[in-house]
């Protein structure tokens, strides 16, 4: 990859996630943090004061803005949209949704989906 990223969104609150952003990120990226963390992360605050990193955390009303942002760039790119679903690695329909808990706490997978039209 020859450039980073001007945009990032950290959902997973995994505890490699954000420095691994930082590290690909462009000169004055914008960081959104929407995961919770389980515990401290370790974050090289060096490169995001001289890369000029913005880190924002989001909640209430403002989470509605980057999800319509990100709706927006999911819109522009079918590469970028099968990417993205390449996240998803689990989908339950809503009656199993013990299954789906037991899926997300194993941490063996990515994003799992509870399908809430399948009842």
């Amino acid at each position: 990859m020859r450039e980073g990223f001007d945009v990032g969104f950290e959902m997973s609150g995994a505890p490699t996630a954000l420095p691994s952003m930082v590290d690909t990120m462009n000169h004055g990226g914008r960081i959104a943090m929407l995961g919770l963390p389980s515990g401290p992360i370790a974050v090289d605050w060096g490169k995001v004061v001289t890369h000029m990193l913005t880190v924002k955390g989001i909640y209430g009303r403002e989470m509605f803005e980057t999800w319509q942002t990100m709706s927006a760039m999911l819109q522009t790119s079918a590469v970028l949209r099968d990417r993205i679903a390449a996240v998803v690695t689990a989908r339950f329909p809503a009656r199993e949704w013990e299954a789906a808990f037991a899926a997300a706490a194993s941490a063996d997978g990515g994003k799992v989906v509870i399908d809430w039209t399948e009842i």
